[in-house]
């Protein structure tokens, strides 16, 4: 079984910054490409950040300059570093990681159950 466990959601003011983390337990061989996703109430859930098991990152246009994801794969967390932020970003984060489950013998994409993120002042 592989869990994906997030925090670092909560209330901010705009302007203001919030770190998410989210990390990964279980029966892991290996992860290859790890992410974040949002969802805003009413809206469909998108895609904020995502990193390459080589490091090479991709974001949506609206965080591009305010957000940072970055990994750490000895301890097997990614992490949303969100800076300048806006009552737009308001919505559940959610991670995202794509495992070689060790059991299975192949990659699965697992998810967190989501992070509430509240921009508002």
């Amino acid at each position: 079984q592989v869990q994906l466990g997030e925090s670092g959601g909560g209330l901010v003011q705009p302007g203001g910054s919030l770190r998410l983390s989210c990390a990964a337990s279980g029966s892991i061989l290996s992860i290859n490409a790890m992410g974040w996703y949002r969802q805003a109430p009413g809206k469909e859930r998108e895609l904020v950040a995502v990193i390459s098991s080589g490091g090479n990152t991709n974001y949506e246009d609206s965080v591009k300059g305010r957000f940072i994801i970055s990994r750490d794969n000895v301890k097997r967390t990614v992490y949303l570093q969100m800076n300048s932020l806006k009552v737009e970003d308001t919505a559940v984060y959610y991670c995202t990681m794509n495992i070689v489950n060790i059991r299975l013998g192949y990659n699965i994409d697992y998810w967190g159950k989501g992070t509430l993120v509240t921009v508002s002042s």
